[in-house]
């Protein structure tokens, strides 16, 4: 698939047209396939897949009522990676096992390359647990992502200073990147309208989040830098592991968090080169714009 991919690339690239709701919105990308993982599972969209996350929420808060409640289950169990590999492979009527199985059943066209990947690991990745997630933990995440969005997007949307972290693989991988320095990390400078990095920078600036390429700075570092700003939020944009580990050290320091994945991990981190990648731009718009905005 990722061969595939990459040869239609060039003919298939974002446009400067006006799709979806914002200016900078429209197509996100070609299908491409991730070290891991693809959102496109084998679609033309990722638009399938955020539809069915939405279904699968909706429906496991029937068997888990509340939101928090059903994080709180995913986080308890998330890094028993033996127990849900076991729980996984048995019907034995429990809670925890119907929730992987509807999972499973749902969501592993978009997770075929994971048990490939954890073969082929070598001894030096053994402590690098994002390198680890097997493909249990992996839709554990897809679902957590979606419910955070839901328990946050408020408080985030109503905070008085708002900032997004975006990955540097985002950017236009044809020409060199002419991001500036900004006062808590690089900001992108709209030097390419294909590039990702400006189209979801036009986004973010339309609706009032500061976007930053977050290279340098930890999150703590972040955090302490914006003390006194009054309350805050953050967004996030990267792959599923790094997400969702991301929003879990926010939600620890009580900061309304929201997020949006990559469609597909292609860094240098898990393919030993940067390759480009994308994220849906029409989800990303409807995560940060107010509805009131979105019917003006």
């Amino acid at each position: 698939m990722e061969a595939e991919c990459d040869c239609i690339i060039e003919s298939m690239r974002p446009t400067n047209g006006m799709a979806g709701r914002s200016p900078a919105a429209g197509p996100s990308c070609v299908p491409v396939a991730g070290k891991t993982y693809s959102l496109f599972g084998g679609d033309l969209s990722t638009e399938p897949y955020y539809g069915r996350v939405r279904r699968l929420a909706d429906e496991l808060l029937r068997i888990v009522p509340g939101e928090e409640s059903l994080l709180a289950l995913i986080r308890k169990v998330d890094g028993r990676k033996r127990l849900l590999a076991r729980v996984a492979r048995r019907a034995d009527g429990s809670v925890l096992s119907s929730i992987l199985r509807l999972l499973g059943d749902s969501l592993s066209q978009y997770t075929t390359n994971v048990r490939t990947h954890l073969n082929g690991l070598s001894m030096r990745s053994v402590t690098d647990r994002r390198l680890r997630t097997t493909e249990e933990q992996y839709h554990l995440h897809m679902l957590e992502i979606e419910l955070v969005n839901r328990v946050h997007r408020d408080r985030f949307l109503r905070s008085d200073f708002r900032i997004a972290l975006l990955p540097h693989c985002l950017r236009d991988f044809r020409s060199q990147c002419r991001s500036v320095p900004g006062d808590l990390d690089s900001v992108c400078a709209g030097c390419s309208e294909t590039c990702f990095l400006h189209r979801v920078s036009a986004i973010l600036r339309e609706a009032g989040i500061h976007p930053y390429i977050w290279r340098n700075a930890e999150l703590s570092t972040l955090i302490r830098s914006l003390e006194g700003r009054g309350a805050f939020g953050v967004l996030g944009i990267a792959c599923i592991p790094e997400l969702a580990w991301g929003m879990r050290a926010c939600m620890k320091r009580k900061i309304p968090v929201v997020g949006i994945p990559l469609d597909a991990n292609r860094c240098m981190r898990w393919m030993g080169r940067f390759e480009e990648t994308s994220v849906n731009l029409d989800r990303l718009s409807e995560l940060v714009i107010a509805e009131s905005s979105w019917r003006s």
